[in-house]
């Protein structure tokens, strides 16, 4: 058994609070996050994720929150958490990894380690992180001070596959750092742990994994554009091939969130970097990227052969979040389609109860209606799959519409004859 260190936990977002609530279970934590406004939310047993309960956050009893830094010598492990995003050239963004390193490097002691969660491309902790660290706290690393990765595997809103039951990878900077590391996890993920040889291994695993879904999603995507021309149902075709025992059950649709549409970026920014010029990543990357414009063109498309007038045309979009049952907004694709139907000179007006409207206005400039008037609308799109509006069905979700308009079923929520068009 390791000796019970204190842990610290940077970011308290959708990865780092289930993370720092867990721990708490066991240990001493620190929660840190630099948004004081977080931390007093979270100390008053908020969390706006909803990842965590009110009841959860006040059974971590070992659990502190602080957006000091100075607090943050208390801990002898850190763990960061901070969010890894892409730039508008689909280039990795590490700022947020590398002001996190910085920190760090001001309040690190002698045998200390920082364990790394945040997706990046292999490399990046040794190559990025490490040197950052090295510099600002003046400790020479792997003799003074240690690192790991274990990269996070959180899918916000999912309720079944949480943080225990989710197995864990995770490495260390030595064989010895490595196991503690691993048994360090091994506290609270009960579904076990996966020691990898390196970090780098570890840091390639965890942007595959994602790549990989996204190349699904994008042939699936695919096919459904090739059907819709050929007047096929997508839906019946992959029910009809899903029969087969090892055709994989993936779904078409908009590929956006904090995940799977920025990681593969990580991986072909690294392969170019060494000389490789990846094909079919970035091949379905352009197609996923362009899922959100092929949605608006059909729409386009269905209500100019209904002799609906495209100019000045009402449309409702019925979600905004990056997925269903989710607050997360963060890279949502419902914002490709929503200008897109601009550009055609349409009014669009976008509703979603479980998004932030403060957060939606401040990143994407746009404000959501809180009451939607009935029969207003030449097009409604179902864009996100709430369970609110599955419940609804599409007689309710209907009567928004004028006496004639076009339901566009984006997620499929509906059964096959209720909607006008579905992707």
């Amino acid at each position: 058994m390791i000796k019970m260190k204190k842990v610290a936990v940077i970011g308290l977002g959708y990865v780092g609070l289930p993370l720092a609530v867990e721990f708490a279970k066991k240990r001493d934590v620190l929660g840190f996050d630099i948004n004081a406004k977080r931390v007093q939310e979270l100390r008053d047993g908020i969390d706006f994720t909803l990842e965590v309960s009110a009841e959860e956050l006040k059974e971590a009893s070992y659990l502190n929150y602080s957006s000091i830094v100075e607090d943050l010598k208390e801990a002898q492990i850190y763990i960061v958490t901070v969010p890894t995003p892409i730039d508008d050239n689909n280039a990795p963004d590490l700022t947020p990894l590398q002001k996190a390193s910085q920190m760090l490097g001001c309040v690190i002691s002698n045998g200390d380690i920082v364990i790394f969660e945040s997706t990046v491309y292999p490399g990046a902790t040794e190559e990025v992180c490490i040197p950052i660290l090295e510099k600002t706290s003046g400790l020479k690393f792997n003799q003074d001070f240690y690192a790991g990765y274990s990269p996070e595997r959180i899918n916000p809103g999912d309720k079944v596959n949480r943080l225990p039951t989710i197995m864990k990878i995770t490495s260390g900077s030595t064989p010895e750092i490595a196991e503690e590391v691993d048994q360090l996890y091994k506290e609270i993920v009960t579904a076990g742990t996966h020691k990898a040889s390196s970090i780098k291994v570890a840091e390639a695993a965890k942007v595959i994994e994602n790549t990989q879904r996204d190349l699904n999603i994008a042939i699936i995507n695919e096919f459904a554009k090739i059907f819709n021309r050929l007047h096929i149902d997508t839906e019946e075709v992959l029910k009809a091939a899903g029969t087969k025992w090892n055709f994989l059950p993936f779904k078409p649709g908009l590929v956006g969130g904090h995940c799977i549409s920025v990681d593969p970026y990580y991986l072909t920014h690294k392969a170019q970097e060494v000389g490789y010029r990846p094909e079919v990543i970035l091949a379905g990357r352009r197609i996923n990227d362009g899922m959100g414009e092929y949605v608006a063109t059909q729409l386009v498309k269905k209500l100019s052969s209904q002799k609906i007038h495209i100019d000045e045309a009402r449309v409702l979009v019925l979600g905004f979040t990056f997925k269903g049952d989710c607050p997360d907004v963060r890279n949502t694709k419902i914002i490709d389609i929503v200008k897109e139907l601009k550009d055609f000179n349409m009014s669009v007006d976008v509703f979603d109860d479980w998004a932030d409207p403060e957060e939606v206005k401040h990143e994407y400039g746009i404000e959501l209606i809180s009451k939607i008037p009935k029969g207003s609308y030449d097009g409604i799109v179902l864009a996100v799959d709430h369970s609110e509006l599955k419940e609804m069905g599409s007689a309710a979700i209907r009567e928004y519409g004028k006496a004639k308009h076009v339901l566009y079923d984006v997620k499929h929520v509906l059964p096959k004859d209720e909607s006008d068009i579905r992707l």
